[in-house]
């Protein structure tokens, strides 16, 4: 006569499942899911960005994985490999960047710009001569 029924054993679930978090740069909060530990990196950069667009987060990230990295935040400072599983690293907090675009600047002639001639594009020199302009105020004596 049973009493009880028998548990049915977990071992069926391909893996463990892992609650990870990751922090995308310049976003004001982490996004939290749960994955497959066997989950591949490419993957879950895919549902980071579909969750990050379906939470209408600020600044839009676009949705082409090919364009980010994911960093385990407690390791070294090498970037995961998209082919390599999630659960590989054994972090569960994790950063997302967004790789550098590099935008070819040329002037008028075809050629590229000099040093001096980039820096006289930006403007006045931003936020530290506006910090400097406003801080050195001038009193003037009778």
């Amino acid at each position: 006569m049973l009493l009880q029924k028998p548990k049915k054993n977990n071992q069926s679930v391909k893996g463990k499942r892992l609650l990870i978090t990751i922090n995308v740069l310049g976003s004001a909060g982490p996004l939290r899911f749960v994955v497959n530990e066997e989950e591949l990196v490419a993957a879950v950069i895919d549902t980071a960005l579909k969750s990050y667009a379906r939470e209408g987060r600020l600044p839009v990230l676009g949705s082409d994985l090919n364009n980010f990295l994911l960093y385990c935040a407690n390791a070294g400072a090498d970037a995961l490999s998209p082919w390599e599983t999630i659960g590989s690293g054994g972090g569960r907090n994790f950063v997302l960047y967004k790789k550098p675009q590099h935008q070819p600047t040329e002037s008028v002639g075809g050629e590229k710009p000099t040093p001096t001639q980039m820096i006289a594009r930006k403007g006045n020199g931003g936020w530290k001569s506006w910090i400097n302009k406003s801080l050195s105020l001038k009193i003037y004596s009778h």
